[in-house]
């Protein structure tokens, strides 16, 4: 960082220096350990402007008090058939980690249907999912390999997208707010694989709207990218969805399938949770509402442009509902 990046972050600083006791407190689960580095992600995702940037923090931590997020790994989804229904909806695991020492997480976005719970029980779990990789998977990948580690590298599969993802905006867009207001800067890199021509026409239209910060860390990369993706990590940290034929959905659900319940990441996460709420007697069923914050102006004319690209396509294709699949691009 320069002289004006560092003088910015002293600035944040002091202003956080002067916040009441409790959102001290929650800051200090936020950053774990490393309150530099976090003040520095929010200060560049307000483009190294101070007042944005404090204004953004400290409403990070007002939401974090607010929804008790503190405590989010004290309250489990149970019964344990209701999370794999979340498991089995909404795709998401740690694959591995990256030569250098950054989790990669694979994400099925394609075939995330978002259909068998509440949109609360997705939220809850994808907070969680965030919690744990900051509380305990980036920790010990510093402790493993002997340097601060404080982001991830995120794998999007693409295999299966087609129009009627239209109907899963909403859900989206609220997971998206969340992440990009409350969990800034956390992806180093986002690789898109398989990607359908659904996509790369969506693409076109999104990329001139997003900073060119994000623009950079985003890689589209031909077929499944593992010719790519072994060029930064190892063949047994690469997503099982760029490794196999057909589907992420419709692979075996094995251990090696991150997405998976029974993949070792989704095991240690759910017993950690349940460990922690029956040491806080807090075990019992239900949802955890979590207030969604408003979307960022700028996303919404992300948002705004892909379902204007969406319908365009669907009029295109004479698709009145949308679930005809669009051709996968050469």
């Amino acid at each position: 960082m320069g002289a004006a990046c560092d003088d910015a972050v002293e600035q944040l600083a002091r202003l956080l220096d002067q916040v009441e006791a409790p959102l001290k407190k929650t800051f200090e689960n936020l950053h774990q350990g490393y309150p530099t580095e976090t003040l520095v992600r929010f200060l560049k995702a307000r483009e190294w402007h101070v007042t944005n940037a404090h204004k953004m923090l400290v409403d990070c931590l007002n939401w974090r008090i607010q929804n008790e997020i503190d405590s989010i790994l004290e309250k489990p989804i149970i019964p344990v058939d209701l999370y794999r229904s979340v498991r089995e909806s909404q795709l998401i695991g740690l694959a591995g980690y990256s030569k250098e020492g950054l989790p990669v997480f694979g994400f099925g976005v394609g075939q995330s249907t978002y259909d068998k719970a509440s949109v609360h029980y997705y939220v809850q779990s994808h907070i969680q999912i965030n919690e744990y990789r900051d509380r305990i998977i980036l920790p010990m990948a510093t402790e493993k390999f002997r340097r601060p580690i404080t982001t991830c590298i995120k794998v999007l599969d693409m295999t299966g997208l087609k129009l009627s993802a239209l109907s899963l905006m909403k859900i989206l867009t609220a997971i998206s707010a969340v992440d990009d207001l409350n969990y800034p800067e956390k992806a180093e890199s986002y690789y898109i694989v398989n990607a359908p021509y659904i996509f790369s026409a969506c693409w076109k239209v999104v990329k001139p709207l997003l900073q060119e910060r994000t623009r950079k860390k985003v890689h589209v990369l031909h077929g499944s990218g593992k010719d790519e993706l072994l060029k930064i990590m190892d063949h047994s940290s690469i997503p099982h969805f760029c490794c196999r034929k057909g589907s992420s959905k419709n692979s075996s659900g094995g251990v090696d399938d991150c997405f998976s319940l029974d993949h070792s990441f989704h095991q240690e996460l759910y017993h950690y949770i349940e460990q922690q709420a029956l040491q806080q007697e807090l075990v019992k069923q239900g949802s955890l509402h979590v207030d969604i914050p408003d979307q960022d102006p700028e996303d919404a004319k992300i948002v705004e442009a892909i379902q204007a690209e969406f319908h365009k396509l669907g009029e295109q294709n004479g698709s009145a509902n949308g679930d005809n699949k669009i051709p996968v691009s050469a």
